[in-house]
């Protein structure tokens, strides 16, 4: 029984992932919810699930809305993605109710960032209000765990009750207030905040150099958003360059992260050197300065200049580390032989999620071993 009951379910989702083939009623037989869910799919890939559009397959608010009720927001997302590539971003973005249902995702942003000079003012805003939920909802995840990382290590022989919202313990003050537990609320009402006051740094500065070229696109994304949030840490002065073949410097902008997204020009050419040159120009006191540059390293300036710029950072005692992706998956594409000629010269290279750059941060300023980074070594 149960092996027919395995045999039905992978006959069924073959008939959704295939259309309209001919499968036996009799044990292919879809629900009501299955055939809703078949005819949504039918909107955007043909019936053979071969590819090519019909004129009359329109996507629309409509059709968004149901597919978020019809599928899990993994799903959701991957029809989302194909949505843009088959009908195009300029069509999605003529609808303010279809701009409502879509799910903020860093594609997405991505993809409008690289054709936003194309798009009429009225679909530029529709896209700034989608890149404003996906900074949100980035910031919503990242912002306390990267402010406490870069705010200075916490005295743990001192113990502050009420403390400054920087210096709270939360793992601590859940622990205190452990007895406050709120059954109807399913949650903790803090009675008293603890937490411990921090070893305050000199003033750092963070130049982050970041690659615009179109293979680097989503990363970008991510570092503008977690820029920003670097930029409310008062002990730390972030610098935000963005290059390709040319250098703009968008630090003014590093305050609000859309601003600061719209004024990219992602999918140039890449002249790292170039970059390099200019941080030079940004670097004081030496040590005191880091410098993160994000880049797949497919330079497009003779290389010996590229190492020159190295030397001449540390020469001035200027730490740097690379990382080749801030992505979801932290699986770089990258070219090697710059990556291991620039790791001879004092620079690794790293792959990092958003998730891990916090604490990869965090080393970076104290000046700690890399070693529990090395799975992501280069």
């Amino acid at each position: 029984m149960a092996d027919d009951q395995d045999s039905l379910l992978r006959q069924k989702r073959w008939r959704l992932a295939l259309g309209d083939v001919q499968l036996a009623e009799s044990t292919a037989k879809l629900t009501q919810r299955e055939l809703n869910q078949d005819s949504l799919l039918e909107k955007i890939y043909p019936s053979d699930r071969e590819g090519g559009l019909s004129s009359q397959r329109n996507i629309s608010a409509r059709w968004m809305g149901d597919i978020r009720m019809m599928f899990p927001e993994s799903v959701v997302k991957i029809i989302q993605k194909d949505a843009i590539d088959r009908f195009g971003i300029k069509k999605m973005l003529s609808d303010p109710s279809f701009m409502q249902d879509v799910i903020p995702d860093v594609k997405l942003v991505s993809a409008i960032l690289s054709v936003k000079q194309v798009l009429p003012e009225k679909n530029l805003q529709l896209a700034r209000q989608l890149s404003r939920r996906l900074a949100e909802q980035i910031s919503e995840r990242l912002r306390h765990q990267l402010i406490d990382r870069l705010s200075g290590k916490r005295d743990r022989a001192k113990r502050l009750r009420n403390p400054k919202a920087v210096d709270i313990d939360w793992h601590l003050t859940i622990r205190e207030n452990l007895k406050h537990y709120q059954t109807s609320l399913k949650t903790i009402i803090p009675h008293i905040l603890v937490g411990h006051p921090r070893k305050r740094r000199a003033t750092r500065k963070i130049i982050l150099l970041v690659d615009q070229s179109a293979s680097m696109a989503d990363s970008f994304v991510y570092a503008g958003i977690l820029g920003s949030i670097m930029s409310m840490v008062k002990s730390v002065k972030t610098h935000f360059v963005a290059f390709d073949t040319e250098v703009a410097d968008l630090t003014e902008f590093i305050h609000d992260p859309v601003d600061l997204l719209f004024r990219s020009n992602l999918g140039g050419g890449t002249n790292i050197q170039k970059a390099l040159g200019y941080a030079l120009q940004l670097v004081d006191h030496g040590p005191n300065t880091h410098i993160i540059l994000i880049s797949d390293l497919y330079e497009g300036a003779p290389e010996e200049l590229l190492y020159r710029r190295i030397l001449e950072l540390q020469e001035r005692s200027v730490p740097m580390i690379t990382l080749l992706a801030l992505d979801d998956s932290g699986l770089p594409a990258f070219d090697k032989s710059i990556a291991k000629r620039m790791a001879t010269l004092g620079v690794p290279s790293f792959a990092c999620t958003p998730n891990k750059f916090p604490d990869l941060i965090s080393a970076v300023l104290n000046g700690e071993s890399m070693e529990r980074f090395q799975s992501n070594y280069i």
